[in-house]
C-alpha cells in the first residue's frame, strides 16, 4: 500500500511538471503556428492568424482534458480576441460551451459542482436587465455590460469551481495562470521597449496614436498597455496576478519551481513598474498586507521569511535596474492634476446616485458620458464614460440594489474561499492565500479604475474566486 501511494505521488508530480511545462509551451507553439500560417496564408492579417492558431490549440487541449488549460486559454482569448481586437463576445460563447462540457461530463476527476449562492447570481441576471437595455445607446454598450460583466462573470466563477476540485487542480491553475502573467509582462516589456505591440492591430495603433499612447502628459513617457490598451488596466493585470506565484513560492517545496515563481514575479514587477499606474502599486500593497495577516500565524512564519526576502531581492533589482522609470513613478503619484479629476469623477457619481438611488442612469459608457454631464462637478473639468471607481459605476449605471447584491456576492465568495482556508492543510492555505490577495488587490484597486467592470480584468478574478471557493476543494480527501 505504501509502495503504491508514494508511486501514485510520483506519477502525480511528473504530470504536473508535464503540465507546466506544457502551460509554458503553448503560447510559444501559438507564436509559431501563427509565424507559419502567416508565411502560408499571407493574404490574412496577424489576429486573423492568431485567432486560427488559438482555436486549434483548444480543441487540442480539450482532446487532451486538460480543462484547467482551457479556461486559461479562454482568458487569453477573451483579453486578445474580445477586448483588444473589440469582437465583444464571441469567446465568452466559446466558454458557454466548455461550462455545458464540464457539467455534462462524468468524470470523478472534474465532479459536478454549483455555487452555493446561486439564486443570488440568479438575483442579480433579473436586475441587471432593465438598466442594461436603458443604458444600451449601441450594440457594443449592450455587449459590455450584461453579457460579459453580469453574465459572464457567473460563467467564469463556475467555470472555476469546475476546474479546482482538489489541490492539484488548484496548484496546478494558479501555475497556468502565473505563466500567462509571466507571457504578458514580456509583451508589456516589449511594447515598452520597441513601441510596438506584437501580434498588434492596426486599428488599437491607431487609437493610441490618438492618446499618444497614454503617456505622462508632464514628461511624453508613453506607457505600455499591451493587449489590455490601457496601462491603468494593464498595472491592474498585473497587481492581481502577481500574487499566484507569490503563493505558489511559498507553497514550492522544489528549487526548480521556487525559481520558476521567482522569475514570473520579477518579470510582472517589472511590467507593473512600467505602466505607472498608481492604483495598481496601491492594490498590490493591500494585496501584501492581506497576504502576511493571513499567514502570520505559527508554522507559516518560519517559512513566510522566504517572501519578505524574494519581495526585497525583487524591489533592489528594479531599483538598480530602472532607477528613471521609478523617479518617474514617483513624481507622477505627487502630480495634484490627476488626483483632483479622479476625486470629481467620484463626486459626479455620487451626485448621480442621489438622483436615480434605484434605477441608475442606465448601464452604457456613451449613456454615461451624456446623461452625466448635467451632474458633473467643476473638479470633474473633462467629460468620462465611467467614474473610474468600479462601485460608483455600478451604483450610479445600475442603481443600488445592483451594487448591492454584487457586493453581497463578492464577500460571501470571498467568505467561502476563507472558509476553505480554515480547512485545508498548509500547502494549500499558501496557494488560497495568494488568490485571495489577488482579489483584495483587484478590490481596492477598483476604486481608482474600472477594473470590476471591465470584463477581461472581471473574468480573471471571478474564476479566481471560484477555484478558491469550490466546496470540493474542502472535501478532497488528498488535503489535510
Amino acid at each position: 500500500m505504501i509502495k503504491n501511494d508514494v508511486i501514485g505521488e510520483k506519477a502525480a508530480e511528473e504530470r504536473r511538471m508535464i503540465l507546466l511545462l506544457g502551460s509554458v509551451i503553448f503560447p510559444f507553439l501559438t507564436i509559431t503556428i501563427a509565424v507559419l500560417l502567416g508565411g502560408v496564408l499571407g493574404s490574412l492579417d496577424v489576429s486573423t492568424v492568431v485567432f486560427i492558431a488559438g482555436a486549434i490549440l483548444l480543441v487540442l487541449v480539450l482532446a487532451l482534458r486538460q480543462y484547467g488549460l482551457a479556461v486559461a486559454l479562454i482568458i487569453f482569448a477573451h483579453i486578445y480576441i474580445d477586448w483588444y481586437l473589440g469582437l465583444e463576445i464571441v469567446v465568452t460563447a466559446i466558454a458557454v460551451g466548455l461550462f455545458f462540457l464540464l457539467c455534462f461530463i462524468r468524470s470523478p476527476e472534474y465532479p459536478r459542482v454549483a455555487p452555493r449562492s446561486l439564486w443570488l447570481w440568479g438575483l442579480l441576471l433579473i436586475i441587471g436587465i432593465p438598466p442594461a437595455i436603458r443604458g444600451a445607446q449601441s450594440h457594443y454598450d449592450l455587449a459590455f455590460y450584461y453579457p460579459n460583466i453580469f453574465l459572464g462573470t457567473l460563467l467564469m466563477y463556475w467555470l472555476g469551481m469546475l476546474v479546482a476540485s482538489n489541490r492539484v487542480h488548484l496548484r496546478t491553475f494558479f501555475q497556468i495562470l502565473s505563466t500567462l502573467g509571466a507571457f504578458l509582462a514580456i509583451h508589456t516589456i516589449i511594447q515598452n521597449a520597441t513601441g510596438t505591440i506584437v501580434f498588434g492591430s492596426a486599428h488599437i495603433d491607431a487609437y493610441l496614436t490618438q492618446v499618444s499612447h497614454y503617456d505622462l502628459t508632464s514628461y511624453g513617457i508613453p506607457r505600455p498597455g499591451s493587449f489590455l490598451i490601457n496601462p491603468d488596466w494593464n498595472g491592474t493585470f498585473f497587481a492581481m496576478l502577481l500574487f499566484l506565484p507569490i503563493g505558489l513560492f511559498a507553497e514550492a517545496t522544489s528549487f526548480i519551481q521556487k525559481i520558476l515563481c521567482i522569475i514570473e514575479v520579477l518579470l510582472m514587477s517589472i511590467a507593473l513598474l512600467l505602466t505607472y499606474s498608481i492604483g495598481a502599486w496601491i492594490g498590490f500593497l493591500a494585496g501584501i498586507i492581506v497576504f502576511m495577516f493571513i499567514m502570520k500565524r505559527g508554522r507559516y512564519l518560519i517559512r513566510l521569511v522566504l517572501l519578505p526576502v524574494l519581495l526585497i531581492v525583487s524591489g533592489l533589482i528594479i531599483m538598480i535596474a530602472f532607477p528613471a522609470q521609478l523617479n518617474l513613478q514617483f513624481q507622477h503619484l505627487s502630480n495634484p492634476t490627476e488626483v483632483s479629476l479622479r476625486v470629481g469623477a467620484w463626486q459626479t457619481a455620487i451626485n448621480i446616485i442621489h438622483a436615480f438611488p434605484l434605477t441608475g442612469i442606465g448601464l452604457g459608457l456613451t449613456n454615461y458620458l451624456q446623461a452625466a454631464d448635467p451632474y458633473r462637478v467643476p473638479a470633474q473639468y473633462l467629460p468620462l464614460s465611467h467614474p473610474h471607481n468600479s462601485y460608483l459605476e455600478l451604483g450610479a449605471m445600475a442603481g443600488l440594489p445592483v451594487l448591492i447584491v454584487f457586493l453581497a456576492l463578492l464577500l460571501l465568495a470571498l467568505w467561502q474561499a476563507w472558509r476553505n482556508w480554515r480547512k485545508v492543510d498548509a500547502g494549500t492555505r499558501y496557494l488560497l492565500a495568494g488568490g485571495i490577495a489577488a482579489i483584495i488587490a483587484l478590490s481596492v484597486n477598483s476604486m481608482s479604475i474600472n477594473a470590476w467592470t471591465l470584463s477581461p480584468l472581471a473574468a480573471i478574478g471571478w474564476v479566481i474566486l471560484g477555484a478558491m471557493s469550490s466546496p470540493l476543494l474542502a472535501a478532497d480527501k488528498s488535503i489535510g
